[in-house]
Order: C-alpha cells, then structure tokens, then sequence
C-alpha cells in the first residue's frame, strides 16, 4: 500500500456509489483515514463492507450518513465530524444528483439540486472551518462538471421556478459549486480549495449527458491526484486533466462570488 496520505483525515461526500466511492477506495489505499458519507446508514454500511472487500482496513473507515435534501440533516452530520475529528485534511464535495424533470423544492424551500449539489457543501465547507484549519494545509475538492461553463446563476429565481429546465438547474447548480471554491479557503485559514472536473463517467448522472462514460475509477483518480501533498495547488482555480482549465467568467468575478455567498448564507442561515 502506498501510504502519501498516511496520518491524514479525509471526508468524502456521497461516496456510497460511483466517483465516491471509489475516491474513499483510492484514498484509503494512499493511507489516509477515510469518512464515507451516504445518504443513508444502510447504504454507507453497505458501502463499507464493498470497501473492505476491495481490501480497505476497516479500522481505516468510518461511516456517517446525512440527507442533503435536509439542510438540518447537513448541519448534523458537521456536528458529528468536529465533535470526532479534530483536524480535517481533505473535505471532498462529490455527493450529487440529477435535477428532476419537475422543478422539484426541498422541506427547506430550495431546488433539490441546487441544494444537495452546492448548497450543501457550502455548508459543510463553513461548519467544517475549525477542523480544516487545525489540519495545517487542508485542501477543500469540489467535484464540478464542465457543464458549469454553459450555465447563468438565475439571481432572483435561483430554483427557477418560472422557468424550469432540468440541465439548467443542474448546470446552475455546478457552476455555483465552482463559483464557491475561492470563499471555502478564507484568507490566512490554511485551507486550499479548488473544482474538478473528473470526465464523463458511468455514474447515475450519465443519462444528463446522454452518452457513454468512463469507469467512475477513472474520474476518482483525477479527484484524488489532487488531493496528494506532492500535487501543488492554486487556490480557487478549476482543474480538468490534471491542469488549470478555464471556467465560465462568473467563476472568477469577485462580485458574483460575493453575490453567490449571501444568497447561500441567507438560504442556510438557520442551519449554521
């Protein structure tokens, strides 16, 4: 086993299936401690099992599931992680599903996917601060798509409402995740985050795209690799192939981002 990532703490959302799971695959065979989040105690036990299976230690694992259609069920599962780890090296924002082909609101009043696909990592990213920062040099990935570059945040109608398209709610919905990358890492915090795009793979968001994907372990691989201390990293920056890629303008206009952060804090202000 290589062990790159020995001594390090690492959570991975939405890691019952798919890019996810193999991500907490791949990282507990580079050494690192890994959190597998499922939506569901039976789907991470499951998932746990898989893992050991593959030849992961289970002392290595620890499972944790929370809804994300539940914003309340998000600031739990924070809660839990803080109160157990006290440093946090890797915060992986992977968990994500298609936009129905109904505009479709939460218990909490938000887009399903514009909730579990942003919103909750936003809210993960800011609960989870303390842990990351006592990490020293903990890095914040953010599994996007290039589909952010074709979309526009809908700013008085962010469930879009009036005008629903499933792929421009699940376009929206990435683009805000990789608008959002730069504010993860606050100033002097120590944290890095940066947006990957990680192919077009055989997970369950495939039928969006409507073709033929990669195996989920190759999108893993290119999520990974940027989590190894060797991988130098720039702040806030969009990574597709292993390099900098460009990224739809609003991902980098200060304005929007600052834009994007209120309406966030303003959608989970009672969860925080």
């Amino acid at each position: 086993m290589s062990a790159f990532l020995s001594g390090r703490t690492a959570l991975v959302t939405g890691a019952s299936s798919g890019i996810g799971w193999e991500a907490a695959r791949l990282l507990a065979d580079q050494g690192a401690t890994v959190i597998v989040h499922a939506r569901t105690a039976d789907e991470g036990e499951r998932a746990l099992e898989r893992l050991v299976a593959r030849g992961a230690s289970r002392s290595q694992l620890h499972m944790v599931a929370a809804d994300f259609t539940r914003l309340a069920s998000v600031a739990n599962l924070a809660d839990t992680i803080t109160g157990t780890f006290p440093a946090l090296h890797l915060l992986i924002n992977n968990a994500a599903i298609m936009a129905p082909e109904r505009c479709t609101l939460t218990d909490d009043g938000v887009e399903v996917s514009f909730q579990v696909n942003f919103l909750a990592a936003h809210l993960l990213a800011k609960l989870l601060q303390s842990p990351l920062a006592a990490a020293g040099g903990a890095r914040v990935i953010n599994v996007s798509s290039s589909l952010h570059r074709t979309a526009s945040m809908n700013w008085t109608d962010p469930n879009r409402v009036k005008k629903y398209s499933r792929v421009a709610a699940y376009a929206q919905s990435q683009l805000a995740l990789s608008m959002a990358t730069r504010y993860m890492a606050p100033e002097a915090s120590g944290i890095t985050a940066v947006s990957v795009n990680p192919g077009l793979c055989d997970t369950a968001l495939l039928p969006l795209y409507g073709r033929v994907g990669a195996p989920p372990a190759e999108g893993a691989a290119a999520v990974v690799r940027l989590c190894l201390p060797t991988v130098p990293l720039s702040n806030g920056e969009y990574y597709d192939g292993g390099d900098i890629a460009p990224t739809a303008v609003a991902v980098h206009e200060e304005r929007s981002q600052r834009r994007l952060a209120k309406l966030a804090d303003q959608l989970t202000a009672t969860r925080a």
